[in-house]
């Protein structure tokens, strides 16, 4: 089944791919199991073959753009299973601000209709100041917040912070917050799941409601901010980017040749470096930097890119950031290991597992 769907998927078929998904349907398929073992693992499949560069930035929107269809006409379709009596809550579920990567959180809205709550699906991107707004008229149970991208972490322990203070508990999910959800635990959230049967599960069991309190601040929660390098660092991104690239250009002597696609590409590189970098400091986890960096070794790998220029952009930053004690043991961590690393290839079958 998840060899149909991914042909007509990276084929363009949008029809093909809801006739592959409906047809199952009408035979027996459950529901939730299509959604979750055979939509999410072809999705998370169009992810990996994007960064071996298998397949481009537009093919992967395209295949995305249909599975959200697939999953749409599974939910809406003649066969769908649709929940019968009172609703067992009421939840909100939603991207942090700045999360543009949406599927996930549609399929724990989906699955959660399923198991039979009333759901409010906000999508990507939503700015907290509307999310408390939506929590004030609708009173939920619980706030389900995805988020995938790591760099949006301190957006997410704001809309933490700002749901529990109008009394709303907050379960987390999504890979930035970790595989163990420690980066949930320490934002404060009131609950993590790993996936939507776990989200699920987790709401079944019942999440308190917190206590609404007095204003609390970042450093509460994370008390190395204390120091101020995050907020030093991420005031002085573009300075840091700019000469980051600078060095390259005298140090990395290929780049010389690169075309205006191929600078814009690098500029992009070296800012999602210093992004990574911030993130890093701000939850004070080296494994966030040197992660995206062995995942970045990967990418270059895939498209040709010698090594040597990660590590010169990393030992630019050093020079830069030699006042700053926290971010230089980030650097020098994530430079172990990129140096420790052998880049995949290719890079592994997606993991099929929502």
């Amino acid at each position: 089944m998840r060899e149909r769907l991914w042909r007509a998927v990276t084929e363009g078929g949008e029809h093909a791919a809801v006739d592959v998904v409906t047809a199952a349907q009408r035979t027996g398929w459950d529901q939730e199991e299509l959604l979750l073992d055979v939509v999410a693992a072809v999705q998370a499949r169009v992810g990996v073959e994007w960064a071996a560069g298998r397949i481009t930035v537009a093919q992967e929107h395209a295949a995305t753009a249909i599975n959200d269809r697939v999953v749409a006409a599974l939910a809406l379709g003649p066969a769908a299973r649709r929940p019968e009596g009172t609703p067992r809550g009421r939840v909100t579920v939603g991207c942090v601000d700045g999360e543009w990567h949406a599927f996930p959180a549609r399929l724990v809205a989906e699955v959660l209709r399923l198991r039979g709550w009333q759901v409010d699906y906000l999508g990507a991107q939503t700015p907290t100041p509307h999310l408390v707004a939506h929590l004030h008229s609708t009173a939920p149970d619980a706030v389900l917040l995805s988020c995938s991208l790591p760099t949006r972490l301190p957006a997410a322990h704001a809309a933490v912070t700002a749901c529990q203070a109008v009394g709303v508990p907050v379960l987390a999910g999504g890979g930035a917050f970790g595989q163990d959800g420690r980066f949930a635990r320490a934002l404060g959230a009131d609950g993590w799941a790993p996936d939507a049967r776990g989200a699920a599960a987790v709401l079944a069991a019942g999440l308190p409601r917190p206590v609404p309190a007095a204003i609390r601040h970042t450093v509460d929660d994370l008390p190395h901010l204390a120091d101020q390098e995050y907020t030093r660092v991420l005031r002085s991104r573009a300075a840091l980017v700019r000469q980051a690239l600078a060095d390259l250009e005298t140090r990395f002597p290929a780049m010389r040749g690169y075309s205006a696609a191929q600078r814009e590409r690098t500029a992009e590189d070296v800012a999602h470096i210093v992004d990574f970098l911030t993130t890093a400091l701000y939850v004070d986890d080296a494994e966030v930097f040197s992660a995206f960096l062995t995942w970045t070794a990967d990418i270059l790998a895939a498209r040709g890119v010698p090594i040597d220029s990660l590590l010169t952009a990393l030992d630019g930053l050093i020079g830069q950031l030699r006042d700053f004690p926290r971010a230089l043991r980030l650097l020098d961590a994530g430079t172990t290991a990129v140096l420790a690393h052998v880049p995949a290839d290719p890079l592994p079958e997606a993991d099929e597992s929502p």
